[in-house]
């Protein structure tokens, strides 16, 4: 497994997959290194996009893997790598979200993400904040 920062070379495999942003605002990402792409048996097993809660707060706003590879701890490494990165750049919280129908509330809170709150958009299930202390 190898997981690294995108690149130029990684825009067309993320600009189809990740419908969530426009193409251009995804190079954008790239160049500021606010995406992170993993890899399985030399192909690309999913990625990692990010940004920042009030201009602040490290913040997962995307995070998958491909489905045939769930489950085989890929994503634990690809948000493991990504605390890394943010413990050392000096950062000592990170967030994310997820919409409480969605199984990946159970994931991250084994990897120790804690409630912070919810939102409650028209029409759309309630969305979890987490937040987790890098230690």
């Amino acid at each position: 497994m190898r997981i690294t920062f995108a690149g130029s070379e990684d825009v067309d495999y993320l600009a189809e997959m990740d419908v969530h942003v426009r193409t251009d605002v995804l190079k954008q990402k790239i160049e500021r290194q606010e995406v992170i792409v993993v890899w399985h048996d030399d192909r690309r097993a999913g990625w990692l996009r990010y940004g920042y809660f009030w201009d602040e707060l490290p913040f997962m706003n995307m995070l998958y893997i491909h489905n045939e590879l769930r489950g085989q701890g890929i994503g634990t490494r690809l948000v493991t790598f990504w605390e890394g990165e943010m413990r050392e750049s000096g950062y000592e919280r990170v967030m994310t979200s997820t919409l409480s129908d969605e199984n990946a509330q159970y994931f991250y809170r084994k990897l120790g993400y804690e409630d912070r709150g919810c939102l409650l958009l028209p029409g759309e299930p309630l969305e979890i904040l987490f937040m987790k202390t890098l230690t």
